[in-house]
């Protein structure tokens, strides 16, 4: 797992990647305070789970931030990854079973190859960009 962090604020965690070939057995991607969850499992066959269902809970916040992830399923994209003030921080290449999170701050994606096909996870529910993003 790959950790990048705010300049302005070097305590805050905004962006993380986690490639595909570092995956062993569960990990937690985003801590529990994170509004975007994520975990990876690298299974062996027969493995199962007990059967569940999730229930409605009450949330502690009166606020959220839209976050957002891609995980790439073929082809490789290039993720620019920008503080809380708007500048660069740095670009990575994400490539099959590679995930992106972005936490706070912002991002683009540059697609490198024809037929890339991506995933993305945003946290929800959507209420209109005005309320969603701004722009850099």
């Amino acid at each position: 797992m790959y950790n990048i962090y705010s300049k302005a604020d070097p305590n805050k965690l905004l962006h993380t990647i986690n490639r595909g070939e570092d995956i062993v057995g569960r990990t937690d991607i985003a801590d529990e305070h994170q509004f975007l969850q994520l975990a990876t499992l690298r299974l062996d066959k027969g493995r199962t789970f007990r059967p569940h269902q999730h229930i409605w809970k009450p949330v502690a916040s009166e606020q959220c931030i839209a976050q957002e992830s891609w995980v790439v399923i073929q082809g490789s994209v290039e993720v620019s990854f920008y503080d809380t003030d708007g500048s660069l921080l740095e670009k990575q290449i994400i490539r099959r079973g590679d995930c992106s999170m972005t936490f706070e701050g912002g991002h683009t994606y540059t697609i490198l190859e024809d037929d890339t096909v991506v995933y993305e996870y945003k946290t929800g529910p959507y209420q209109g960009q005005l309320l969603d993003k701004v722009f850099l």
